[in-house]
C-alpha cells in the first residue's frame, strides 16, 4: 500500500517497471485522469451548492444527506482517478491488459439515485 501511495505522490522516485509506453498513450491516460478530477470537483461543488443554497426540503434532512453524498462521492472520484491513472500507466509499461473498473457504473447509478431522490422531493413539495 505504501508503495502505491509513493507512486501517486512521487512517481519519479519509485522504481520504473517495464518499458516506456508511447507518449501518446501516457498523455491519453493523463487526460482521462484530468476528466475524472473535473468530475470529482463538479460533485464537490454540487455538494457545497446543495448545502449552502438549496432551501430545506419537505423530507427531513434530505438536503444534508444529498450534500454529504455528493461531497463524499467527489472525494472518492478524485482518489479513484489517481489510482486508475497509476494502475493504467503500470499496465501499459508492462504490456498487460488495461485494468477494468466497475467504478463508472457505480458512479452512474449513485448519480441516478440522487436524481430520483430530487424528483421525489420536488413532487412531494409540489403536492403540499
Amino acid at each position: 500500500m505504501l508503495a502505491g501511495l509513493r507512486q501517486w505522490i512521487d512517481p519519479e522516485k519509485t522504481p520504473t517497471v517495464g518499458r516506456t509506453p508511447d507518449y501518446r498513450f501516457s498523455l491519453a491516460n493523463e487526460r482521462t485522469f484530468l476528466a475524472w478530477i473535473r468530475t470529482g470537483l463538479a460533485l464537490i461543488a454540487g455538494g457545497l451548492g446543495v448545502a449552502q443554497f438549496l432551501p430545506p426540503l419537505p423530507i427531513a434532512h434530505l438536503r444534508e444527506i444529498m450534500a454529504i453524498v455528493l461531497l463524499v462521492l467527489g472525494g472518492l472520484v478524485a482518489l479513484r482517478a489517481v489510482d486508475h491513472w497509476a494502475r493504467t500507466e503500470r499496465a501499459m509499461r508492462l504490456g498487460q491488459e488495461l485494468p477494468g473498473s466497475k467504478f463508472p457504473a457505480v458512479l452512474a447509478v449513485t448519480v441516478a439515485l440522487g436524481a430520483v431522490a430530487m424528483i421525489v422531493a420536488v413532487v412531494v413539495q409540489a403536492v403540499e
